[in-house]
């Protein structure tokens, strides 16, 4: 039990120090850092990340959230309240405003998880971002497990396979032409399991949706979805009350959850280590539109 613990406790120290090493590599490579942020949990341990990295000076990038406006209110309730905490300047771009003035078009199937991608570009160029983190990790989805730390997007914001840079010796390359800027994933290295184990030591707030709650859901594709500003049940979909919890969180047309008893951060854990599906797998709609779903888009420039 003793070598388990400690052979934890060197794995977490590592991947930490691997994340914290990213962050200041890109403050002394970067103009304008920008640390995406929606409330999450992967997010929020990126953020915890940033604040261990520059501590006690304040985090020096700003945060970003790409709005969908069906979010879930106990995350942005989350969101907000972890803002005013660390005093951090948060911008917002709110999918509805690209639908309110014709640049987007609301999807028949209600879902506003593929209509992130062009505010998020929009907004990247127009505040000059440069350098964009990210809490995406190589166990989550296939297409994110090619991707390096330091991922290069061209001027129209697509990544390009092709493109993509060596990174021996934990050496990154952010160069960039103008236009141009770099995605990066400090969590890269990271398993859902190692995320929560984290968690855990580290004792980190996280919206109360990632643990057991009761909840009106309605099944659909083999997931439980709930009822929301989104849409849904349809015909045929009948709301029932059952105690879940969610393995991840977006929009909420798209994003299920899991039957779950597990209420402590000790039953997730425990709960985590006995799947055998990734947390996307098992719970984002949006990923299961085609076998390459995060790759398209992807390329298209979404996160």
């Amino acid at each position: 039990m003793t070598l388990a613990l400690d052979r934890k406790t060197a794995n977490l120290d590592a991947l930490e120090s691997e994340a914290i090493h990213i962050f200041r590599e890109v403050a002394g490579e970067f103009d304008r850092p920008v640390i995406l942020f929606s409330g999450g949990k992967d997010s929020t341990l990126l953020l915890h990340l940033a604040i261990k990295a520059f501590w006690p000076a304040p985090v020096p990038f700003a945060l970003l959230h790409v709005d969908t406006g069906h979010n879930f209110p106990e995350v942005i309730e989350f969101r907000d309240r972890v803002v005013a905490k660390y005093g951090l300047r948060l911008v917002v771009a709110h999918v509805q405003d690209w639908i309110d003035d014709g640049r987007l078009t609301e999807r028949p199937d209600g879902t506003r998880n593929p209509l992130q991608t062009m505010p998020l570009l929009d907004t990247i160029t127009e505040h000059k971002f440069d350098a964009v983190f990210g809490g995406g990790r190589r166990d989550e989805e296939r297409a994110r497990a090619k991707e390096r730390i330091f991922s290069l997007r061209n001027a129209f914001g697509q990544w390009e396979p092709k493109r993509q840079r060596p990174e021996l010796w934990n050496l990154y390359n952010g160069r960039h032409r103008p236009g141009e800027h770099v995605r990066v994933f400090p969590l890269s290295n990271w398993t859902e399991l190692d995320v929560w184990n984290y968690i855990a030591r580290e004792k980190i707030d996280l919206p109360d949706i990632y643990y057991a709650h009761e909840r009106e859901v309605y099944l659909r594709d083999g997931m439980w979805l709930a009822e929301g500003p989104w849409g849904g049940p349809r015909e045929g979909e009948t709301l029932e009350r059952r105690t879940i919890r969610y393995r991840t969180v977006g929009d909420g047309s798209c994003t299920g959850a899991v039957d779950s008893d597990a209420s402590t951060i000790e039953e997730v854990i425990a709960e985590v280590a006995a799947s055998r599906l990734t947390e996307r797998g098992a719970t984002r709609a949006d990923d299961r539109l085609s076998e390459a779903a995060m790759e398209d888009r992807k390329r298209e420039g979404y996160f």
